[in-house]
């Protein structure tokens, strides 16, 4: 795949290519297309959270039997 940009574009990418420490001009767009990936699906799993029913009240008693659950104490 090969892909054009205008000389503004291709100064941006080289320099963040440079400065963000990537070795080529193509892992950068990698990078850019799974965050963008990541991003989409975090997008999702809060459309679905959004959308499914209320779960009840989160106060500390709900945080206390969440902890009891895990076994994890929590210095307060």
């Amino acid at each position: 795949m090969n892909i054009s940009l205008p000389e503004t574009l291709k100064a941006f990418v080289e320099q963040q290519v440079t400065e963000r420490g990537y070795g080529t001009s193509s892992e950068y767009v990698r990078d850019l297309i799974r965050r963008d990936q990541d991003q989409q699906r975090l997008r999702a799993l809060v459309l679905d959270g959004a959308a499914s029913a209320p779960a009840g009240v989160a106060d500390a008693a709900y945080f206390d039997a969440l902890r009891s659950r895990i076994g994890s104490p929590v210095e307060e």
